[in-house]
């Protein structure tokens, strides 16, 4: 099974969205696909928020996935982890950071209990 980490944020209060999702996408993809063990990572801009539609409450997420809890604790030990997070730095947006453990239920067939994958 393997593990993410989800990452939602808001950018900095004198960026524009664009200038977030552009930064986040390039310079700092570019820090974050160094991780070792980084099996998948996908980005998403915020473009509607059912909870708060006049104002999202957030711009973006990250989705880091890795074979094992053990390769993202290794990750997050690494040199790159702690360049990435020095190129973050004082962004003064805020965040959550969730860890997950993963099931794809899009692959699992009917009948098949809930928790396990299709193989």
């Amino acid at each position: 099974m393997s593990t993410s980490m989800v990452v939602l944020a808001t950018r900095p209060p004198e960026w524009t969205r664009e200038q977030f999702t552009l930064w986040w996408r390039g310079e700092h993809a570019d820090h974050a696909m160094k991780l070792p063990g980084l099996q998948a990572y996908r980005h998403g801009e915020v473009v509607f928020d059912y909870d708060h539609p006049d104002a999202p409450a957030w711009d973006g997420h990250a989705v880091l996935t890795f074979p094992s809890r053990q390769h993202l604790d290794a990750a997050l030990r690494s040199p790159e982890w702690a360049a990435s997070v020095a190129h973050v730095g004082k962004m003064k947006g805020k965040r959550i950071v969730l860890v997950t453990e993963d099931a794809d239920l899009f692959r699992r067939t009917a009948g098949q209990p809930a928790g396990e994958a299709a193989t």
